[in-house]
């Protein structure tokens, strides 16, 4: 056999991974091979791996007789949409995906480069866990996984994937990068699972219960999107890169639209109901507003009383941070301000601009909410737009009220741009309770007292429920026809393209964790 033979044969060798009896089996259970993933993820012909002959070097428990091709993972750089992408997809088929000191040597390599690159990585996680035999060397392969994707952290884009199981210390890789994606019925996240927690705790709990990719996007908020199937959730993790660009030097790349900029949406107009109490859908202004009605929802089941995502306007990328009157009347929460917060601060990491939609009453009342931290939670979100120094415009859409308000970027915290509808009530409260703490005496003393109260409240309304006080005294710079809402919010962006601002030298901020 010549050396060209040779060569040839150990690679194909090498692509089977745990052999076509594990690679049926993977497909039984409903997944792919990490071959496959890779393929899908790059765009045809243009992934070169990396590291395909590294070995293990482990001796303990019979391991010099096992073979793992590939060492468990195969890594690797290519094109996304045409953009430099690196990616490491762990392999099942292989000792069950687990992570030695080897298989981890691969990923740090592939997360070095994307950061020497300044490309993003994507990292598709199917692995059984820390490799036994290796004890401590499978450990300290961890360590250095997690270590850079925390210096990584708001340099290059960083997703995870998650494709099977994904349990104890492997967790928190993902949970450090800046989205997690998580497959329907085939993948889990847990530190311990169903059995440690019936051996200490006595709880019974399957493993899609207690880490399922539905119980991580609905519950507990680790999780940022959910995929029907493998392709799925590639095919989406495709279309969130194109949001975004490959650095933090860089801007996301621009699509051509054939969307008028000056399109006019007369719908908008009518979309406010005349009762302040009645819920609209905000998705309907959202889809209205962006480019060709297309928008890519994050944590779409997770916070629903606050929407975040990515749009195009012009053809450049947005942010979306959008109250949604339909759930809890668009109050702020615990876990909607966690989510808002993470949200922003990935978009000014990666010079996205921000466009927030308001329609917020305050935040909810309650001691589930006090006691769980609001207080704390809600600084999350103040802190997160007052720190960043991407453009920034807020329109006001109906209800302001008090410290929500400020909270969804006024102008104090740094809006660049405050817009308000007719529709909009920008004051401390809303008219009914401040009527009966501005006119309690009257209220009181009066003959009729509803009646009093009645008036007081119209009184109220007319002095503050309205957009024009606050623009008066330079709050709200200009109040606008709903439909020519994406004429303006365009225009806006346009002229902030080349906003220049710095936060004072510090090593940094201490946000309130």
């Amino acid at each position: 056999m010549n050396k060209l033979e040779q060569l040839r044969e150990m690679k194909e060798e090498l692509v089977l991974g745990g052999g076509q009896k594990s690679i049926d089996k993977q497909h039984a259970n409903g997944k792919l091979t990490a071959r496959e993933r890779i393929n899908l993820l790059f765009d045809e012909n243009t992934f070169v791996e990396m590291d395909t002959f590294v070995k293990h070097r482990c001796h303990n428990f019979d391991m010099a007789d096992k073979k793992a091709p590939g060492e468990g993972v195969v890594t690797g750089y290519g094109q996304v949409n045409g953009r430099l992408v690196f990616a490491f997809s762990q392999d099942f088929t292989v000792l069950g995906g687990s992570l030695g000191e080897y298989h981890a040597n691969k990923i740090v390599k592939v997360q070095e480069m994307a950061m020497r690159m300044g490309a993003p990585i994507v990292g598709m996680n199917d692995s059984g866990g820390a490799r036994i035999q290796e004890g401590v060397t499978a450990l300290s392969g961890y360590a250095k996984i997690f270590y850079n994707n925390t210096i990584a952290s708001g340099v290059v884009p960083q997703i995870s994937v998650i494709m099977g199981p994904c349990a104890g210390g492997a967790v928190y890789s993902p949970a450090i990068t800046d989205y997690i994606f998580m497959v329907d019925k085939t993948s889990q996240m847990f530190i311990t699972g169903p059995q440690v927690i019936k051996t200490v705790t006595g709880e019974e709990v399957t493993a899609e219960q207690l880490g399922g990719a539905m119980t991580h996007n609905s519950i507990s908020g680790n999780a940022h999107q959910i995929a029907a199937n493998d392709e799925d959730a590639i095919a989406q993790v495709r279309e969130l890169l194109s949001y975004l660009p490959s650095n933090n030097l860089e801007t996301a790349p621009e699509v051509p639209t054939s969307d008028d900029i000056n399109r006019m949406i007369p719908e908008l107009n009518e979309i406010i109901p005349d009762n302040p109490n009645k819920a609209y859908d905000m998705y309907q202004v959202i889809t209205a507003i962006v480019d060709d009605g297309k928008f890519f929802e994050i944590m779409p089941h997770y916070g629903k009383n606050i929407i975040t995502g990515y749009a195009r306007i012009n053809g450049a990328s947005v942010g979306i941070i959008a109250n949604q009157p339909k759930f809890g009347a668009g109050c702020l929460d615990i876990n909607a301000s966690d989510k808002a917060a993470r949200f922003i601060r990935n978009c000014d990491a990666y010079n996205v601009p921000l466009l927030t939609l308001e329609d917020v009453p305050g935040f909810l009342p309650g001691t589930a909410q006090e006691y769980g931290g609001i207080i704390r939670h809600g600084a999350k979100l103040l802190y997160a737009y007052a720190e960043a120094t991407v453009p920034k415009v807020t329109i006001v859409l109906r209800k302001a009220y008090g410290g929500a308000y400020i909270a969804m970027c006024n102008k104090e915290l740094g809006a660049d741009l405050v817009l308000a509808w007719p529709t909009a009530q920008v004051a401390v409260m809303g008219a009914s309770g401040a009527a009966n703490i501005v006119f309690k005496n009257d209220i009181k003393n009066a003959e009729d007292p509803a009646a009093k109260r009645q008036e007081k409240i119209a009184e109220y309304e007319e002095a503050f429920n309205n957009p024009y006080r606050a623009a008066e005294l330079g709050y709200v710079d200009d109040v606008i026809e709903p439909a020519t809402t994406r004429q303006r919010i365009a225009s806006g962006l346009d002229m902030l393209k080349s906003k220049r601002q710095s936060l004072p030298a510090k090593k940094h901020g201490n946000i309130p964790l």
